[in-house]
């Protein structure tokens, strides 16, 4: 359409070009069904068919522009055309910031009565805000009514920028996951959440929810469409998986050769199943303990706590057998900063079958450092021994009396005392420990194929 030389008609003309109004008043003529910009395009056939249904148009040079972002004044206009029919179930909304005479005020004015778009506070809506992903799935699931019929957690699960999604919007972008609306391009597993919405992408979301609706035939690349099935594609965990984990608290963990203890470590990062989706999620915790074989030590876990809910898992590491003999003058250094099991805090000692050892707990050699420093001049590898017999004896002291509670004032006490012990038992024959690397010797690898609720 040739435009007049009318100079109201040439004010309105910029007016709606300056505000990037193509989604929403394009004369028919400029509604071509292919564009110089989006030939070979990953969003290039849902961008024809929004195109030949006069839900998008392009611009005057014969482009698309798929990836300028979009405002929410053009987001209303698209979205209205896209649902024409949506019932208005809430009452007309007056914008402070949406005149009368403004190119989208009915398409914001409808949006804003069928549910797929509100304001903020004060009456704003903020015509020219360029829209987030978030936003406009948010809106989507909105406006059709959508609600997540799994645990929210779950579903998100599925994303591997699941944190990023703000709180407002994970209920809505759950029930638009269960229902394949999510198109991520380039990687289906990373939402982007907050990233600005450009007019490909709302232009996929739009032809999801038609295809969804049974309007249209499904037209955008299934590899970018995130499947609904996301608690079936998070259930199987398959054996063999390898599961990275931490334990904080300390570097290495030293333990006797035929000792037991129990072990809790946090998961490292997210560990996805084969179809891509978060199984265990990083920060979840394996519970298990750590065990003999073969005169090394083996993490064996049972149990996987995500979101506060415990779920069996058989998994294991690799058996660790480095052994250190405690005369080597190396160990002093792996003592000061490890956590101790009690069997090898009896072996430091020369403390054998004393059941107030308290068998199954990890005491850690810095927690008593103050202990350690007081003794100034005396042996360093004996202070520390001398130091860790004494927190291991105070934490026995607890399940001789009951109190399986073990606190720090405890722990210190007895390590005080143990280090005050000073150096008669340092003559004694000292044996070997099992020294655990925890950035390496913990990783687990899962043995049996399990299945998460």
């Amino acid at each position: 359409m040739k435009p007049q030389s009318s100079p109201a008609l040439l004010v309105a003309f910029s007016i709606v070009t300056s505000s990037l109004a193509p989604f929403a008043a394009i004369a028919p003529s400029m509604a071509q069904s292919t564009f110089s910009d989006v030939q070979g395009s990953w969003a290039q056939a849902c961008i024809v068919e929004l195109t030949q249904r006069n839900i998008i148009s392009g611009y005057p040079d014969g482009t698309f522009r798929p990836n300028s972002p979009v405002t929410r004044a053009e987001y209303a206009a698209m979205v209205g055309k896209a649902f024409p029919n949506a019932p208005r179930n809430r009452g007309a909304a007056r914008f402070v910031d949406v005149p009368s005479n403004f190119w989208a005020y009915n398409a914001i004015s409808t949006a804003s009565q069928t549910g797929f778009l509100s304001g903020y506070p004060g009456n704003v809506f903020n015509p020219s805000q360029s829209i987030p992903r978030a936003q406009v799935l948010v809106s989507l699931a909105s406006g059709l009514n959508f609600a997540p019929t799994q645990a929210v957690a779950n579903t998100l699960g599925v994303f591997a920028d699941a944190s990023a999604i703000p709180a407002y919007a994970q209920t809505g972008i759950a029930a638009a996951t269960e229902k394949r609306l999510v198109v991520n391009y380039p990687d289906v597993n990373y939402l982007n959440p907050n990233q600005l919405a450009n007019r490909a992408e709302v232009s996929t979301f739009l032809c999801q929810s038609l295809a969804g609706a049974g309007q249209i035939a499904s037209v955008v690349p299934s590899q970018y469409v995130v499947g609904a099935a996301v608690a079936v594609q998070r259930s199987q965990i398959v054996a063999g998986t390898q599961i990275p984990v931490r334990y904080t608290a300390a570097p290495q963990i030293v333990v006797a050769p035929t000792e037991t203890v129990d072990l809790t470590v946090t998961v490292a990062a997210d560990v996805r199943n084969t179809a891509g989706a978060i199984a265990i999620p990083q920060g979840s915790q394996v519970i298990g303990q750590l065990v003999p074989v073969n005169g090394g030590s083996q993490f064996v876990a049972r149990t996987v706590v995500i979101s506060g809910q415990q779920y069996s898992l058989d998994a294991s590491s690799g058996v660790a057998q480095t052994k250190k003999n405690l005369r080597d003058v190396s160990v002093i250094k792996t003592l000061g900063g490890a956590a101790l099991g009690a069997g090898a805090a009896a072996i430091i000692g020369e403390v054998t079958g004393d059941g107030m050892q308290g068998a199954g707990n990890l005491i850690l050699a810095s927690s008593i450092g103050a202990a350690v420093g007081s003794n100034q001049g005396r042996n360093l590898g004996s202070a520390i021994r001398d130091a860790a017999i004494g927190a291991v004896l105070g934490a026995g002291a607890a399940g001789v009396t009951g109190d399986r509670t073990i606190t720090p004032k405890k722990v210190l006490t007895g390590a005080a005392a143990g280090a005050a012990v000073g150096g008669a038992i340092d003559r004694g024959t000292v044996g070997e420990v099992v020294v655990i690397n925890t950035s390496s010797d913990l990783t687990l690898t899962v043995n049996t194929t399990t299945t998460i609720p």
